[in-house]
């Protein structure tokens, strides 16, 4: 059927200026009290609830205790290295400084049951994001990309260039840390494992002649050489990189404003020179080249 012309439609209702019912004011309640409701929600997912860690006062962070120049606890009890400058420039930058910044060392089997739990807020310990473990936890940054590398004794320079010559030869292998399987399992060398607890143990048994090698990121390797050098063992970098490590702040998944402003701060901390600062400071005297351009962040939701 065709519709009448314009002049031949029936016109709107005219307002009677009747005020509304006691029906439609209450539904007309409801429904604002609804629109409210979806309103709050919708601002909640950006603003930071007082569980986030960009609302927080104090602030207690994850850090690594065995890997020197990166993240190690001294004699006093106190921490030190890059990790741990990196840890404290972010906490500074979310507005906690001082004693309200407390560290807690945590292990490589353990950083992302002690996010989930809440027993730290962020942690800041070489800790490579992977698919994994993402899945049970959120990651800011990267705020550095290293690259697993290998580190061996100098007197074996000449019979160990890249990680296939680890075949059949003793590779330390740290509960945890996803290094030895990417040698072993990820490219397929048969390096023979001898487990530590950790990767100053590593370090302990390769000078000692119980390894052959250590094979993990390259930042940690370059502290290790470091301090071996100080006890006056001399060791070397293979130089022949293999992956990409990206180094996340574990946070809690829920908590997308704090990763946010965790963003934020990392990239304020390139921009500013800080980043850069920091990588001289823990690695030139071992001369490992590294990058001082921003990460490719991983996203936080």
């Amino acid at each position: 059927m065709k519709r009448p012309p314009p002049h031949h439609r029936r016109p709107h209702p005219r307002p009677t200026g009747r005020r509304p019912t006691g029906r439609r004011r209450a539904a007309t309640a409801v429904l604002a009290a609804t629109l409210l409701a979806s309103t709050a929600t919708a601002c909640g997912i950006a603003d930071a609830d007082e569980n986030s860690v960009a609302a927080k006062d104090t602030l207690v962070i994850g850090v690594n205790g065995d890997q020197p120049g990166v993240g190690e606890r001294t004699g006093g009890g106190s921490f030190q290295g890059f990790d741990i400058d990196v840890a404290r420039e972010i906490a500074e930058r979310l507005g906690v400084t001082g004693a309200n910044v407390t560290f807690k060392q945590v292990g490589y089997a353990t950083r992302e049951k002690l996010v989930q739990d809440g027993d730290v807020d962020l942690v800041v310990a070489s800790y490579s994001v992977t698919p994994e473990r993402k899945v049970k936890v959120s990651f800011a940054g990267p705020y550095y990309v290293a690259h697993q590398d290998v580190l061996i004794r100098a007197s074996d320079t000449a019979e160990i260039r890249s990680i296939h010559d680890l075949k059949g030869r003793r590779l330390c292998k740290v509960p945890g840390s996803v290094s030895f399987p990417r040698v072993h399992d990820e490219q397929g060398v048969a390096a023979l494992p001898v487990q530590a607890d950790g990767y100053a143990r590593c370090l302990t048994d390769l000078t000692a002649g119980r390894l052959d090698a250590v094979s993990t990121d390259d930042l940690i390797l370059a502290g290790l050489a470091a301090k071996a050098s100080a006890g006056g063992h001399a060791l070397r970098i293979v130089n022949a990189p293999f992956t990409d490590e990206p180094y996340g702040v574990g946070i809690r998944k829920a908590d997308v404003a704090g990763c946010e402003a965790v963003n934020k701060a990392i990239t304020g901390m390139y921009q500013d020179g800080t980043t850069a600062e920091l990588l001289r400071k823990w690695f030139a005297p071992v001369g490992l080249n590294v990058t001082t351009t921003v990460p490719q962040f991983e996203g936080c939701v």
